[in-house]
């Protein structure tokens, strides 16, 4: 069946199934392979996307149930600017090791910074729950948060 799905801002006619993970159209269909399978049970937060906005897990979210929602993948999220500030600040903290759950980390971080530009250590906590890092890179990933929550209010008072 095909299905018109709103990707990084583009309209994209998909030709699957109902039931196929939104996870696998982006990097099998459309070759968007910046978000990564993990564990497919959604409970590592590697396949992390936004929907409207909202973080969620690409692995368990079926195309038919995303009807009109736009999806934001790893390589669009620069385009806003949480996503730029985070991205840097992954960078100017040197929060990767191996790299492959940091596409879903930044997803999550900036999506959190987007609703909560100030948060505490506790709404870290609460928004990056579910995240998993296996090189344990989480004390730089907070860092990073708190680097970028700085720049994004130091941009913000330019403007």
């Amino acid at each position: 069946m095909a299905y018109t799905l709103k990707i990084n801002g583009g309209s994209h006619v998909i030709d699957a199934d109902g039931d196929t993970p939104l996870l696998w159209v982006l990097r099998d269909l459309l070759r968007l392979t910046g978000t990564k399978f993990g564990c497919g049970m959604a409970l590592c937060g590697a396949c992390t996307v936004h929907q409207d906005g909202n973080p969620i897990r690409s692995c368990v979210t079926t195309i038919d149930s995303v009807g009109d929602a736009e999806i934001m993948t790893i390589e669009a999220v620069g385009s806003l600017p949480a996503g730029v500030e985070v991205q840097k600040a992954w960078l100017d903290v040197e929060v990767v090791q191996c790299g492959y759950c940091q596409s879903g980390q930044i997803m999550s971080a900036t999506a959190l910074l987007a609703t909560n530009p100030k948060p505490n250590d506790t709404d870290i906590d609460e928004a990056m729950s579910g995240n998993i890092c296996r090189c344990g890179t989480y004390v730089r990933i907070r860092q990073a948060i708190k680097h970028a929550s700085v720049a994004l209010a130091t941009n913000a008072g330019k403007g």
